[in-house]
């Protein structure tokens, strides 16, 4: 498998020479199916349109396919590579997104317990002294490093529809579904 803190260093300057941030690098898949994705935003908006989505794909491709070429392939085998948006209940990885998405809904996993609990969901409270809010109900705040999160993601709710509305609604009207007349 490949070492993702040495893939996110590599990717991380070609995010970010497209005028985006790099959310999340993962590799999903196991064996049988290995998934390099990449997850970015653009900074501005925190979304990522289909056209940045085919333009960071065809910068990391290059990148690969050259390191590769070299003989300093990064991945051992073959795998596909997925360029995405984190999407409306995106996956929290670094600091930044728990001040930013403060007010909202997070289910958080836990590497070691706290307060006897390895899973935790609530409104996040944002991040003071590199700590980590969340109103636990039926518990009160709770407050976790970064460190100690295996995984956290926001909570589909109303509050988080309204406010990641999409960059623009234009043309929607105009989109014809199959079967259907206009």
């Amino acid at each position: 498998m490949a070492d993702l803190a040495a893939l996110q260093q590599l990717i991380e300057p070609a995010v970010e020479a497209e005028g985006l941030a790099l959310v999340r690098v993962k590799m999903t898949g196991g064996k049988s199916d290995p998934t390099l994705q990449v997850m970015a935003e653009d900074p501005a908006t925190r979304q990522l349109t289909l056209d940045d989505c085919a333009r960071l794909s065809r910068r990391l491709s290059d990148m690969l396919d050259a390191l590769e070429a070299e003989g300093k392939d990064p991945i051992e085998g073959a795998y596909r590579l997925e360029v995405s948006s984190p999407g409306i209940d995106r996956p929290l990885t670094r600091l930044q997104d728990f001040e930013d998405w403060k007010g909202h809904e997070a289910r958080v996993a836990l590497q070691e317990p706290v307060a006897e609990r390895k899973q935790v969901a609530g409104p996040l409270l944002g991040v003071e002294r590199e700590l980590i809010g969340i109103d636990v109900p039926g518990h009160g705040e709770m407050w976790v490093t970064l460190a100690n999160i295996r995984s956290a993601k926001l909570v589909m709710t109303d509050k988080l529809i309204e406010a990641t509305a999409p960059l623009s609604a234009e043309g929607a009207d105009q989109i014809k579904v199959e079967g259907q007349e206009s």
